[in-house]
């Protein structure tokens, strides 16, 4: 299957030269020019910085998460721990976890709450994703060492009710509904709607379970038992837009739930039986944006939000499972072998943001892209403070504690575009300002909490730069560097009461971030083909890594004090009169421990290891093809097929025991099929997708199994 990949890579550039060849000769014929605009995804990718930009509102009606989409992308891996709802990791150029930010209209999608995540936000909502990669703008306004993911939503002007509702293998359903209503006092409401339920019933290949005959442990095959899944997020915005004070102002309320059963630890040889999480969040928000704000040649943009979100693990069973689903009596609990635990926190989440872009010379200029040299200022701040209010109702010996984690987080950009927009260049500086103040104890062996009680203030800086240049029409290249720092986060530092211990000794993240890169694309009337190609490195010191304890299937966050990454991708694109779109891209990703001494001056063991539970080897083929006006003038049929391929890995590090029995991550070929039909305008809508086509035993994170074929339908009404 491998080479399938390759072949078809190689196929794609071929069609591409031969293209290019006569495009070439076309374009001295050429009589009358046409000029067609470029979209908000095509700007982005053309920019300085290194950046996948997705439009999901050409794919919505086929889409069951966000997650599927973005895994196809170049530099960029998910890797789920189960089925609907799991936890999962996303990875950027090397760089994953806590490491990458998310965000919604540029504003932290944690505002939502703690569990919202890219797999169960509302498809409807979504118009493009922006993907950062290794260097983030200053008007994110935060400390993203891997990058960033921006999801922006859709802002018709027009009244509109887009619903859609799936239903899928092991018991899934998924509702989503987005919609808009202008008032005749010009008074804008939009509500949200997204719900998800699966029961995530999938058969496990190959577990282990005791035969009583033979009087040993055999491998079959058992279904999952205890691993429902329910979340709702509902929203309502309020607001006006296009008035003399305000481009936009608007107020939003949301509410988000989470019920998860937990049914394994971070490995799957432990079964969990009775343990669940459940969650909920408020959140309350306002936000202004203004051109010419109060004077002409300034923008300026604010948000102020505040999110109580509430979170109990129930961990009272002494009971051990099995994956026949039995169980024997025991004398600890499930998930961490201590007490009966009802574990709440409270973490309540304040986030105020300001933006202001001062744009040198007539505005107007640089927006109507006239073709004059632009220049701007941005400044940009963000203030985020977690608390930690935690407690138990039944271990007595558990200790409470409040407490805090506040960053301040600045940015100073200059950025400029020259020789009529052939050139574009951007300079910045951030500084990170991070405040704590840790008032748990327990555990302290483990989680070093002794060593940094009390309050302490750090202050680091950040800086760099980005430039890309138009050598000819298919041809630009582009460079950016950072010097970035990310701080660590709540559930870096403070666990998450289950699976995660607290390691508050965490230091924060520091890495020289550099990509290089060239880009281009060739059109006519009926043919585009475009490419990309990226080279980066990242040098990261105090790189934060999830270790994982086989004993108890519990993990905790340390530092690998000198980590370096360096990779290339590549992605290319075909299209066809928008009948037929062909895409393939191929990621290589090399990261290893540079910590050639350990702190007693001892060589480390793992010096010039791959940093283990990390693929660093992977590659995505796509093909799709429309038919146009099967039975009225309007509708359409698309059919699509997918492969994935991920090279094996190990799930710990290289130098602990014989290779030959240390446990890998195997590999993985993925391949998905789908067709969606819509008609009368694209107004009705229905797919069907089935992913795993071959029912192949896929593993992910952690080595824990994913499911086998799974088949979705959905139908899509879109009213305006």
């Amino acid at each position: 299957m491998r080479k399938i990949i390759f072949l078809f890579t190689a196929f794609l550039l071929q069609c591409g030269w031969c293209f290019a060849q006569n495009h070439l000769k076309d374009s001295v014929e050429l009589k009358n020019v046409t000029v067609i605009g470029k979209s908000k995804t095509q700007k982005l990718r053309e920019g300085a910085l290194s950046v996948n930009a997705i439009d999901v509102r050409s794919m919505i009606s086929s889409l069951t998460n966000l997650n599927s989409l973005v895994d196809k992308t170049a530099g960029v891996k998910v890797r789920e721990e189960g089925g609907v709802g799991s936890d999962f990791d996303l990875s950027i150029n090397g760089m994953s976890g806590n490491s990458v930010r998310y965000f919604l209209d540029g504003v932290p999608l944690e505002t939502k709450g703690s569990n919202v995540s890219l797999a169960n936000l509302p498809i409807n909502l979504i118009d493009h994703i922006e993907i950062y990669k290794g260097v983030v703008p200053t008007w994110l306004s935060t400390d993203a060492l891997g990058g960033a993911v921006n999801i922006v939503t859709n802002r018709l002007r027009s009244n509109y009710l887009d619903v859609s509702y799936g239903i899928g293998s092991f018991h899934t359903h998924k509702a989503d509904l987005n919609g808009q209503y202008l008032l005749k006092n010009g008074i804008i409401v939009r509500p949200t709607l997204g719900v998800n339920y699966s029961k995530n019933n999938y058969m496990m290949k190959g577990v282990e379970v005791w035969d009583e005959v033979s009087r040993q442990y055999l491998n079959a095959d058992r279904r999952r038992f205890h691993d429902d899944y329910f979340s709702l997020l509902g929203q309502l915005e309020v607001g006006v837009a296009n008035t003399s004070w305000a481009d936009a102002f608007f107020v939003s309320a949301s509410y988000t739930k989470t019920n998860k059963d937990i049914q394994t630890g971070t490995l799957q040889s432990k079964v969990i039986g009775m343990a669940d999480r459940k969650s909920d969040a408020w959140n309350l928000s306002a936000h202004y944006r203004k051109n010419h704000f109060l004077t002409e040649n300034l923008n300026a943009n604010f948000s102020l939000s505040h999110t109580w979100d509430a979170s109990l693990t129930t961990d009272t069973a002494y009971r051990k499972y099995n994956w026949d689903g039995d169980y024997i009596v025991s004398s600890r609990n499930e998930i961490t072998g201590r007490a009966r635990s009802m574990r709440h926190y409270k973490r309540p989440l304040t986030v105020a943001r300001a933006d202001l872009n001062y744009v040198f010379g007539h505005q107007q200029d640089a927006e109507e892209n006239t073709g004059k040299n632009h220049h701007s200022l941005n400044f940009s701040y963000s203030l985020n403070r977690t608390g930690n209010n935690r407690w138990d109702e039944v271990d007595n010996s558990f200790e409470a504690s409040n407490d805090v984690l506040a960053k301040h987080i600045l940015g100073l950009a200059y950025n400029q575009s020259l020789l009529n927009e052939r050139m574009y260049n951007t300079l910045f500086v951030k500084d990170y300002v991070n405040h704590l103040n840790i008032e748990q104890t327990d555990i302290a062996s483990v989680t070093g909490s002794r060593d940094v009680m009390g309050s302490t203030t750090n202050n680091h800086f950040g800086y760099g730069v980005g430039s890309r240049f138009q050598i000819i029409e298919p041809l630009s290249v582009k460079a950016s560097f950072e010097h970035s720092v990310r701080l660590p986060l709540a559930r870096e530092l403070l666990g998450n009461g289950t699976t995660i211990y607290a390691n508050v000794a965490l230091k924060p993240e520091s890495s020289n971030n550099i990509n290089v890169g060239f880009f281009g694309s060739l059109k006519n009337d009926d043919h585009t083909f475009s490419y990309e190609v990226n080279g980066f490195l990242r040098q990261v010191d105090n790189y934060i890594q999830p270790t994982v304890s086989e004993k108890e299937g519990t993990m905790q966050y340390t530092n690998v004090p000198a980590v370096h990454i360096k990779g290339i991708e590549a992605e290319v694109r075909y299209d066809w009169q928008q009948r037929l779109q062909l895409l393939g891209n191929i990621s290589w990703q090399d990261t290893r421990d540079r910590q050639r001494y350990k702190n007693d001056g001892k060589p480390s063991v793992t010096y010039n290891n791959h940093v283990p539970n990390r693929p660093w080897l992977f590659a995505t083929t796509e093909a799709r093809y429309s038919f146009h006006n099967l039975f009225e003038s309007t509708d359409r049929l698309i059919l699509g097929l997918d492969y994935q391929w991920v090279h094996w890995f190990f799930l710990s590090w290289e130098g602990y025991g014989a290779l030959d029995t240390k446990a890998r991550i195997p590999e993985k070929n993925d391949v998905g099929v789908s067709a969606t039909y819509s008609w009368h305008q694209n107004r009705y809508n229905i797919s069907v997708e089935c992913s795993n086509l071959l029912d192949k035993t896929l593993y992910d994170n952690y080595k824990l199994q994913k499911p086998g074929r799974a088949v979705f339908a959905k139908f899509r009404v879109m009213l305006l």
